[in-house]
């Protein structure tokens, strides 16, 4: 962003950061090359916007099919990582070599081959030519050498890894544990290239069909100046507080990070206005660097977008977006709030003091009864906007559409009329000495038109219930039309004259949006390609089962130790990897991993909450040392330590990687089955658990803590999260019964929704399984009928013992992988126990108790 331009010395080098991270370094001074640079990127987005849009379907014009537009997705991606990512370091970066040129057309070929022979493709399925096969080599060797150029050698090295897996999997030097049967050149080239299980799978049409129209929509609100209005909001919120700058930093990330998919573009967008602002209020480099650093990468766990991998999960998972929202909301914000109090804990334990305040401080009554008016405000105003599009569709019925869109015209026309007259924000200069903060009440009315396109594209997605992508797709039409509009509708309400000039600077605005909403996308489409070949070859060899029984072997069926290892596995798995790339990777390896070891473990984990947990390691890479990219940006910016930056900002989300653990022992956190009260409860309590644990580890609470009493408030923090831990030691969770008993226990209980039962077998693979499962039941007929009716299993009952007689075809036990001659050993049936939340009592009593004793330490 320009208007950085005078806050460091170090703006070039930044600026090079980012763009080796996301839209490629190389700024040539051809024409033919600057040419290329601009209007193949434009035409990408256009392109995207295109398939993007309900037109296709309508005209029956310009209509592909999903492989098809993944494979122009990709042949964009491509080509333009060759052109716009120097091969090495010396390479140069004001022309583009001969070399590049060649790879990116070649490499675009291969990439839309199945776009421009997708018939002669059908008609002979696992029959590959000659040419097909060579086509197939030389993309996947250009894609590998495209996601080294564009994101650095990690993710290349995992995937030739995977590669060389494929095709020495049955080598003799290979541990029995690891071996497989192995796969000829054919087999693994159709698998990764000509079929959708490879390169072209899921992964890529995420990428293609939502991720680039959020991203996309992300540049269009940057360029129009959004990311630059919440940092001066944030500022004007929290500036004043003790350590300002730093909550400001953590409140601004958070609402970049909304539209930001990348943790290093936010540190750098905000870090370079934040972190000099938080090492004048007393802030080592480091310690500033750590904050921007937690707060950016918590930005990629922050819904609605979460760095693209909200999509991702709707597919991998199965559950529509409302639920992936649902259930990563909570523990976001939690982590969130418990970084302010981390900031706030630095601030006191450092006594630090605010920026200077630009109208007279309130008191905390009249803070309160401000901030009650603007949420009841908020809400009221929410009511009734839904009850105003309500009416709308229901007066104007087949019309209302025109209706819909003249009520987004004028709330735009009035709330810019509004910006209007205030004076345009503008980032102030961190050298300088800061005299006042700006007033909110001046600040928030500057950007209020920026809501509009954020307000549709939460209503498309939540209320409307759109697909992402269609949602995304009005989002980008409405913010091109305000970047278009907004400034010669500024200088017309200001009274200016020179309209025409603003209507081209207006126009201009959207090409550069529309240009960078497509080279931020090259690393991602390229990293969703390049990750498609690790899917691939779990799909092709199986290795999935392969990780889940080399876990298993070392951490010798203990469950605790298997989810830390699994945990170091993500972690190391997502070090250099962009996010969408490493949750594609560490879902796809890890999460089967933890379903089945938890299984065996008699713990049933809900899948979201399995994928959750891969994915928070995953992310932690980005701050971890020794590749803790997002640290060493932040360093840059901080003039700090990197590898002490990265250690510091791991110590402050170490809240982050806790969060995890508790979604699989506490799944209420994620709102899994709870009510919209106990939803509150849930959220009340683990925040106060997640605020008491980071007392406990920054060594203060009210005043300096005693190494006691910082383990007494972890022993209250577990128990606030765990509270079920302390009743499983007082009355055992479930009651245990034999195999044999099962059906006249049904027969015995009519009332029985679902059963837990213990089963064991040998697989197709010749594999000894022994897992936990829970089965629905219906409420009427026998005990043959319900088990049948509610979860497809048929019994059979031989010398006493219990095994599986038949399975329904696409069934509830079918999908749990159940199988034929599998033994039912046992089954368990939950006791009848007090509520676990008794547990909160003489949790909160301890608290209130170290309190007391701290404030009297204060006052003696």
């Amino acid at each position: 962003m320009s208007s950085h331009s005078s806050h460091t010395p170090d703006t070039d080098k930044l600026d090079e950061l980012v763009a080796e991270a996301d839209t490629g370094k190389r700024a040539p001074k051809g024409r033919i090359a600057i040419a290329l640079l601009f209007f193949l990127p434009l035409c990408w987005s256009l392109f995207q916007l295109w398939i993007g849009s309900p037109l296709p379907s309508q005209f029956g014009f310009g209509f592909i099919n999903d492989t098809q537009s993944r494979a122009l997705h990709l042949a964009f991606a491509v080509s333009l990582a060759f052109l716009a990512f120097p091969a090495f370091s010396n390479s140069p970066s004001h022309r583009i070599p001969w070399l590049d040129y060649a790879l990116a057309v070649v490499g675009a070929f291969c990439a839309s081959y199945l776009f421009l022979f997708n018939d002669a493709l059908a008609t002979r399925p696992g029959l590959p030519t000659t040419m097909d096969l060579l086509v197939a080599c030389v993309g996947l060797m250009l894609t590998l050498e495209a996601a080294r150029r564009s994101l650095g050698p990690p993710l290349m090295i995992v995937a030739i890894v995977f590669l060389l897996y494929v095709f020495f999997g049955d080598a003799s030097w290979l541990p029995e544990i690891l071996r497989w049967k192995g796969a000829s050149i054919e087999k693994a080239m159709t698998h990764m290239w000509l079929t959708t299980e490879g390169v072209f799978g899921i992964a890529l049409g995420v990428s293609s069909g939502f991720v680039f129209l959020f991203v996309l929509f992300g540049a269009l609100l940057n360029q129009a100046g959004a990311g630059n209005y919440f940092i001066q909001v944030a500022f004007a919120l929290l500036g004043h507080m003790r350590g300002g700058p730093a909550k400001a930093a953590v409140l601004s990330s958070a609402m970049t990070g909304l539209i930001s998919g990348s943790s290093i573009a936010n540190v750098v967008t905000t870090g370079t206005f934040t972190i000099p602002l938080m090492k004048k209020v007393g802030f080592s480099p480091e310690k500033a660097g750590a904050v921007e650093v937690s707060s950016s990468v918590n930005g990629v766990i922050m819904p609605p977008v979460m760095g693209a991998v909200a999509f991702l999960m709707v597919e991998y998972v199965g559950i529509s977006y409302i639920e992936v929202v649902k259930h990563a909301f909570l523990p976001a914000t939690i982590s969130y709030i418990a970084l302010l109090y981390i900031v706030h804990l630095e601030a006191l334990k450092a006594d630090m003091r605010g920026l200077p305040r630009s109208t007279p401080a309130r008191t905390w009554q009249m803070a309160l009864l401000r901030s009650g008016i603007i949420l009841s405000s908020t809400m009221i105003l929410a009511g009734a906007l839904y009850y105003l599009v309500s009416a709308i569709k229901w007066v104007l019925g087949d019309w209302s559409s025109i209706g819909l869109l003249l009520l987004i015209v004028v709330g735009y026309f009035s709330l810019l009329y509004i910006s209007a007259k205030s004076k345009d924000l503008n980032m102030s200069d961190t050298d300088g000495e800061i005299m006042k903060l700006p007033v909110f009440a001046d600040i928030y009315r500057a950007g209020l038109y920026y809501l509009v396109p954020l307000v549709l594209l939460i209503w498309f997605l939540m209320v409307e219930r759109k697909s992402p992508g269609l949602s995304a797709f009005w989002a980008c039409m409405l913010m091109a039309f305000i970047l278009v509009t907004q400034k010669p509708l500024k200088a017309f309400f200001r009274g200016q004259s020179n309209l025409t000039g603003q209507l081209k600077q207006g126009v201009w605005d959207l090409i550069e949006g529309l240009n960078t909403g497509a080279r931020n996308m090259i690393g991602i489409g390229v990293a969703t390609a390049t990750a498609g070949v690790i899917v691939g070859t779990v799909t092709l060899t199986g290795v999935g089962q392969v990780m889940a029984e080399f876990i298993e072997l070392l951490s010798g069926g203990v469950l605790i130790i298997m989810l830390l290892m699994v945990a170091l596995i993500s972690l190391i798995l997502g070090m250099g990897l962009p996010t969408t790339a490493n949750y594609i990777v560490v879902s796809s390896l890890m999460a089967g991993v933890v379903v089945e070891l938890g299984a065996q473990s008699g713990l049933i984990v809900p899948l979201i909450a399995v994928h959750m947990f891969v994915f928070y390691f995953g992310i932690m890479a980005d701050v971890t040392p020794p590749v803790g990219l997002a640290s060493f940006a932040a360093a840059a910016v901080s003039g700090g330590d990197p590898i002490k930056t990265g250690f510091t900002a791991f110590f402050y989300s170490m809240r982050t990687a806790l969060l995890p653990f508790l979604f699989i022992f506490n799944t209420d956190l994620l709102l899994i089955d709870v009510t919209w009260w106990e939803g509150i409860v849930v959220f009340v309590v683990s925040l106060a658990a997640m605020l008491v644990f980071a007392a406990a580890t920054q060594g203060y609470f009210f005043a300096r803590s005693k190494l006691w009493e910082s383990a007494l408030l972890l022993l209250v923090a577990f128990t606030l999260f765990r509270p079920g831990f302390w009743l499983d030691q007082v009355i055992p969770p479930y009651q245990q019964y034999q195999g044999a008993e099962l059906m006249s226990y049904i027969d015995q209980h009519p009332q029985m929704e679902n059963v837990r039962l213990s089963v064991e077998g040998e697989n197709l693979d010749g594999r000894w399984i022994e897992r936990m499962v829970d089965l629905p039941l219906t409420t009427s007929g026998d005990a043959t009928e319900r088990l049948f009716d509610g979860a497809g299993l048929e019994l059979r009952n031989e010398d006493n013992r219990v095994y599986i007689d038949q399975l329904a075809f696409g069934g509830i036990a079918e999908q749990r992988k159940l199988d034929f001659d599998w033994e039912i050993t046992g089954f368990e049936i939950e006791n009848q126990r007090p509520a676990k939340e008794w547990f909160f009592i003489p949790a909160f009593l301890l608290v209130l108790w170290i309190i007391r004793r701290q404030k009297k330490r204060l006052t003696d």
